[in-house]
């Protein structure tokens, strides 16, 4: 069952450029009745693999902007350990819904895409750094919380704001979740949210669904990777959405 869960989230991450972690996550929590907390630890440091093979694949064909990635990358490694120390500790229901309406306004910018003027982009220099920092910080952030890659900004943010066309972004999303990835899930070990037994069954089934994932992503248009991301998105985003109004208490296994 795990090498087949980490081989699902190897397609999707490597078909649409995402960690994967929104399909992990609740198959794990679902199927192998592992704690929420101990899910999203060990889903990141899933990623960090799945980020290795996508981001190789994605580079043999030419769409990986390694200047994007460092820089994503950059502030991403920071905030990727306050995200995973809080990850144990804080009530998540207002912020995950608050996540969830984002994500819903995110897929509807990413299907009106092809009518959108040319303005709405940085056309690079300083604009491209700083929109990139800002972005690395916050996808970090959520990377280290949710125990997911942070596709879900970074895409958006290279493909709206950027102008790069979507295998780049998708390749250059999973070169940064190497780096960011790895910051949480020390941090999320730490704390015990990692676990280990189903690293073993997860990494194999995660490396071989990447490779194919993201060997089929390059004989898709990008308007049907950007239409499929989007959907995911809108997915997500009910997952997030329905999250009960509730006084969450802090889980003692994660301290």
């Amino acid at each position: 069952m795990t090498f087949l869960i980490g081989f699902l989230a190897g397609i999707f991450g490597g078909l649409l450029g995402i960690g994967g972690g929104i399909v992990m996550i609740p198959l794990m929590v679902g199927f192998l009745k592992v704690t929420q907390h101990k899910a999203h630890g060990t889903s990141l440091a899933v990623m960090v693999f799945v980020g290795l093979v996508g981001a190789a694949t994605y580079a043999l064909q030419g769409s990986v902007d390694v200047l994007a990635s460092a820089l994503l990358a950059a502030t991403a490694i920071a905030t990727a350990h306050a995200g995973a120390r809080h990850a144990s500790s804080l009530a998540e229901w207002k912020l995950k819904r608050s996540f969830g309406a984002f994500l819903v306004i995110v897929s509807g910018f990413l299907f009106l895409k092809p009518f959108l003027p040319r303005l709405v982009y940085f056309a690079g220099g300083w604009s491209k750094v700083v929109v990139l920092l800002l972005a690395g910080s916050v996808t970090g952030f959520l990377s280290g919380m949710m125990g997911v890659g942070g596709a879900v900004v970074m895409i958006p943010v290279m493909v709206l704001l950027v102008g790069m066309d979507q295998h780049t972004a998708q390749g250059s999303s999973l070169l940064t979740m190497v780096p960011a990835g790895l910051a949480g899930a020390l941090t999320h070990m730490r704390y015990g949210n990692v676990q280990p037994s189903l690293l073993k069954g997860l990494i194999p089934g995660a490396f071989i669904g990447t490779y194919l994932g993201g060997s089929v992503a390059h004989f898709l248009p990008e308007g049907i990777l950007r239409s499929v991301f989007g959907l995911m998105l809108l997915w997500t985003a009910f997952r997030y959405l329905r999250v009960p109004a509730r006084q969450e208490v802090p889980q003692s296994d994660a301290t």
